[in-house]
């Protein structure tokens, strides 16, 4: 029996050996990998000799992160922004640059070569080169100045190696910093708030696969012109557009601003959240910025100088997406003789044709060409050329040069309404709703940007691209956009929902975000006349579903008897739900997977998944169909699902099925926590086991949805991608400080304590003080020439 133990023994001991080996192995490489880390952590305190600058520029950071510039003159400010910048965000900032221009694949390899080609057709670094020209001396000097800055920065990492990790992981060093990069992302920001042209797209194609009565359910309202456009024309909108990069449908914003006739304070009162993707590093980054010339809090874009959004002494200012029809598709005849030469006005016109090769890590450069008509660019062909002798050219104002920077800069020192109007006129594009708040009492706002006026045509559809009947002559005037200041009802608030009546006498827009949020802003703003900051940042937390609100009663009185008994416990539970999307209901679970069920019934099955993707107004109009069936009209999608009853039944059934295949068939446990969860994910957390270095161990249960003013939008799998990426309240009694949230954190290293100390407070609405006194400083820096 010993003799039979003495194997077991020396196996165990070996084990033993082995995982102790083993255990020291991975210890020891943890600290290399923790000490490789920290030395590209930048430094935040003591002194560093950039040269270029004049004289000493203090970084004051608070115990947020926030980087609080002092510079005795403007030129030091810009390039402090710059290094400063940089320092946090290198390597966000280079992916941007890189997105925006069409240039991932030199990085990443073959796997971003038709992201490279979308954004090579779109154009959006040829738009910033245009764009550049046309800006003032003043205007580029502040360009320079900042990219002199992020060179500065980057220089010093060339020189002692600590490269931000992802550029070792990545293998590659980022090329200097230039003015065209900076204007480059804005351009993507256009981008990023879209402009309709895959509504149009959309609309095309269901005209070309459905009978019309059919299609034009649909549609926001009927095209006027669509007897003479639809039917001639050979376009695959799928194939064409299977592979095409689309903004995240819900990119919107909430803001409002209450009068001291409606405040505690008994000043203006002005809060803003914009809607944008939720990932790591944050798409903003904060900052205060003094100097002689300016005294300007907010947040910007990393890459750009300036400070979009925020405050100075005099007034305060945020925005939301106007969501305007700026972007046009054109049906262009082409030569069966010349694939460059398309047909206007009975003559074939040549296009004009850029090279654009595509580099690609480890492999050969990519020949590539992009073809542009009088239109713009061709976009149907991105991904292969389909040889058809009609393709889809895009018209779109972002294409235009335009000198956005110039009007945040004037914005920047403005110090009242008239001052901060007449900078908006130079702010194109992308076209925004941007309200206004200052301690004199005045608030205000306008719908601003280019927004076009057809010749013919409502922007509903493709139009011909041969003949001059069609296309832009000029836009809104400036002093003919939507405008309010000081109405009587002492608030004003925008949620990306319709802005002007039917008397207005320009078109805007066919597609409206759900009017749920504005709802929700308005009935709180109505309910109260002493309202205070708190209460601004407790509607920004708000949950109240005023969809569920509208809808639950309709769906509880049509649905058929379920004979399930988890199906009649999920009626049960909406039935006494106070339509609020808390994180620890069942209800909200149930009601937020029903209406995702219901659209799959209606559409899964005839529309396919790459067309769904252009569906942009997917949502608006699954509750208009609802509505109509509600009121006993007709809907074809939903009578041949089998009438409203059915399509009900159906989509429940399928709801709580995958709610229990989620979390069990005991209802009373099922939470909305459990599945929507906020993530936070960086960029190259996709492979594993980067995941572990990039984003936070676990994720976080979080309330509110894509239609609750806290706005919470998820994917498929519950993960919350989408939401107020930055949420700001001022109340103008006192101009010296401002509360924000900017989620996960301000610091693009893993290893720094401000990479994600912001989360659990977007989750739970826990905002910081910034004061443009600089009251909370932990950090300081000293840049010296």
């Amino acid at each position: 029996m010993g003799v039979q133990l003495k194997p077991k023994s020396k196996w165990k001991k070996y084990s033993l050996w082995t995982f102790a080996i083993i255990l020291v192995l991975l210890a020891a490489a943890f600290f290399v990998m923790f000490g490789y880390l920290s030395r590209s952590i930048p430094k935040t305190e003591g002194e560093i000799k950039i040269g270029s600058i004049s004289a000493d520029v203090r970084v004051n950071r608070d115990g947020n992160g926030v980087p609080h510039i002092l510079a005795d003159n403007e030129r030091d400010l810009f390039i402090a922004q710059g290094y400063v910048q940089a320092q946090d965000r290198l390597f966000q900032m280079d992916l941007s640059r890189r997105q925006a221009s069409g240039r991932l694949s030199e990085v990443i390899g073959e796997g971003a070569v038709e992201n490279d080609k979308y954004f090579r057709t779109l154009g959006l670094r040829r738009a910033a080169e245009a764009s550049y020209e046309a800006y003032s001396p003043e205007a580029k000097k502040i360009l320079g100045w900042f990219a002199e800055g992020v060179n500065l920065y980057i220089k010093e990492v060339k020189d002692n190696g600590k490269w931000p990790p992802e550029f070792s992981i990545l293998g590659y060093k980022p090329e200097e910093w230039t003015p065209v990069d900076s204007l480059t992302i804005g351009k993507y920001m256009a981008y990023d708030l879209g402009g309709h042209w895959e509504s149009q797209a959309f609309r095309y194609y269901l005209l070309q696969h459905f009978p019309e009565d059919k299609a034009y359910e649909l549609f926001p309202s009927y095209p006027e012109e669509a007897p003479y456009i639809i039917g001639k024309h050979n376009l695959n909108i799928e194939e064409s557009f299977a592979n095409a990069i689309t903004p995240p449908e819900f990119n919107g914003s909430n803001n409002w601003v209450a009068a001291g006739s409606k405040t505690e304070s008994g000043k203006p009162i002005l809060a803003d959240d914009p809607h944008l993707s939720l990932s790591t590093p944050s798409i903003w980054y904060q900052m205060h910025l003094q100097s002689p010339e300016m005294n300007v809090s907010g947040v910007i874009f990393a890459g750009i100088p300036g400070i979009i959004l925020g405050h100075n002494e005099n007034i305060a200012w945020g925005v939301t997406n106007t969501g305007p029809d700026v972007q046009d598709l054109y049906i262009e005849k082409r030569n069966p003789a010349n694939k460059n030469e398309f047909l206007f006005n009975e003559k074939w016109e040549k296009a004009e044709i850029i090279e654009e090769p595509i580099k690609v890590k480890d492999k050969e450069t990519i020949s590539y060409q992009v073809t542009i008509t009088r239109h713009g660019p061709v976009i149907s062909e991105f991904a292969a050329d389909s040889g058809k002798d009609t393709v889809l050219s895009l018209q779109w104002t972002a294409l235009e040069p335009s000198k956005e920077l110039e009007a945040i800069l004037k914005m920047n020192k403005s110090s009242d309404w008239h001052q901060f109007e007449e900078a908006l006129e130079l702010f194109h594009t992308p076209a925004q709703n941007f309200v206004f708040a200052s301690p004199d009492g005045t608030i205000a706002y306008k719908a601003n940007g280019k927004i076009p006026i057809r010749k013919k045509g409502d922007g509903l559809l493709p139009v011909p691209g041969w003949s001059n009947e069609y296309g832009w002559e000029g836009y809104i005037p400036y002093d003919q956009l939507p405008k309010a200041i000081n109405p009587r009802e002492g608030y004003i608030s925008t949620a990306n929902n319709k802005v002007t009546d039917d008397s207005y006498p320009y078109h805007i827009s066919h597609d409206w975000a759900q009017p749920y949020r504005q709802m929700r802003i308005q009935e709180f703003l109505k309910s109260k006349d002493d309202l205070t900051a708190e209460d601004m940042m407790s509607l920004q937390m708000d949950q109240k579903n005023l969809q569920a609100e509208e809808f639950i009663p309709i769906f509880l009185s049509e649905t058929r008897e379920p004979s399930s008994k988890l199906e009649k416990e999920a009626l049960s539970a909406l039935s006494k739900w106070d339509y609020n999307d808390s994180k620890d209901g069942a209800a909200p679970l149930i009601f937020n997977l029903w209406m995702k069920s219901i659209s799959d019934v209606l559409f899964e099955d005839d529309i396919s998944p790459e067309m769904r993707k252009l569906f942009k107004g997917q949502k608006q109009a699954v509750d208009e169909l609802l509505r109509n069936a509600a009121k006993g009209r007709v809907s074809r999608w939903i009578e041949e699902k089998g009438g409203l009853e059915e399509v009900l039944s159906r989509s429940l059934s399928s709801a709580v099925k995958k709610a229990a295949d989620l979390q069990g068939n005991n209802l009373s446990e099922w939470k909305w926590g459990d599945y929507h969860q906020l993530a936070f994910s960086h960029p190259l957390s996709s492979v594993k086991p980067l995941n572990f270095l990039f984003n936070r161990e676990g994720r976080i249960p979080v309330g509110g949805s894509s239609v609750t003013v806290q706005a919470a939008a998820n994917k498929e799998d519950g993960t919350v991608n989408h939401g107020g990426s930055w949420r700001f309240v001022m109340d103008t009694q006192n101009m010296n400080t401002a509360y924000h949230l900017v989620g996960p954190g301000q610091s693009g290293h893993p290893l720094s304590p401000w990479y994600h100390d912001q989360m659990n407070g977007w989750a739970e609405g826990n905002y910081h003080k910034t004061a443009l006194n600089e009251e909370r400083t932990k950090h300081t820096l000293l840049l010296k020439p």
